[in-house]
């Protein structure tokens, strides 16, 4: 099952990083936020990746081309015609497709534009800015059990996101954006989403989490997964530096990777 990476924003809000590369390429332990959570559906067997790129696009492009530069010791032999020598390379089981879904496109538009990658099959989906250590198999089941358009995972925390209302049964009857009063539960990302999503989204001015998510709701066609684990976005400095110091510590909640 392909996993879509939503990497294409600007980051505004930690502009003191995007400023020079996009968010999803914001280092924790040295590398980029976004190697974090592929490694993160590595473990649990995803292994096919559609990052949907926009701002800087080029640069994540550039850094899965470098990938063994990145990653491993290296020689530069400049006696034999410039040979390179890569020393314990250090790869993964994965398939990575990046795709240039525009500078300003929303999130919904970037979606539709890979929908050519993904055929007519489920998908996952998570932005390329927080790790979790969610058990994404048990995700990926409660899904299939559930038999809906699409799932997404809920936290329960002190922060303004996307809001939701959700039954006792979990299923999600109202989507909307984070106003003044709103509390937990919000939206974490971390997607399982069904082919038929694409009819929802109109083009690339569309907020998927807006309109598509908000019919679908309406519609009975949105689970919620409750999870009571770690979770952590990074949309600003402070959070990239409590990222850094759970990494740091050799803690980290995230890591479940050798």
């Amino acid at each position: 099952m392909k996993v879509v990476l939503l990497a294409g924003g600007k980051g505004t809000r930690i502009s003191e990083e995007s400023g020079f590369r996009p968010k999803p390429m914001v280092e924790i332990g040295g590398m980029p936020i976004l190697w974090h959570i592929m490694k993160e559906y590595s473990y649990y067997g995803f292994h096919d990746f559609i990052i949907c790129a926009g701002y800087k696009q080029h640069m994540i492009k550039e850094w899965f081309a470098d990938y063994y530069l990145s990653t491993s010791d290296v020689t530069f032999d400049f006696t034999r015609e410039n040979s390179v020598i890569y020393h314990d390379k250090r790869t993964e089981p994965w398939k990575v497709t990046i795709v240039d879904t525009g500078l300003e496109t929303m999130t919904g538009g970037r979606i539709k534009r890979i929908q050519k990658y993904i055929g007519n099959e489920p998908f996952m989906m998570t932005y390329g800015d927080g790790v979790s250590d969610i058990n994404l198999a048990e995700l990926m089941a409660f899904h299939q059990r559930h038999k809906k358009m699409a799932t997404l995972t809920t936290v329960f925390q002190e922060q303004q996101k996307g809001v939701l209302d959700i039954d006792e049964a979990n299923s999600v009857r109202s989507f909307r954006e984070k106003a003044s009063d709103d509390s937990i539960p919000i939206n974490a990302g971390y997607m399982v989403l069904e082919p038929d999503i694409f009819d929802y989204i109109e083009g690339d001015s569309t907020v998927f989490e807006r309109e598509p998510l908000q019919r679908i709701a309406e519609e009975g066609e949105l689970k919620s997964y409750p999870h009571h684990g770690f979770w952590q976005c990074m949309d600003t400095l402070r959070e990239e530096k409590v990222l850094e110091q759970l990494w740091m510590s050799g803690s980290a909640p995230w890591k479940k990777w050798d």
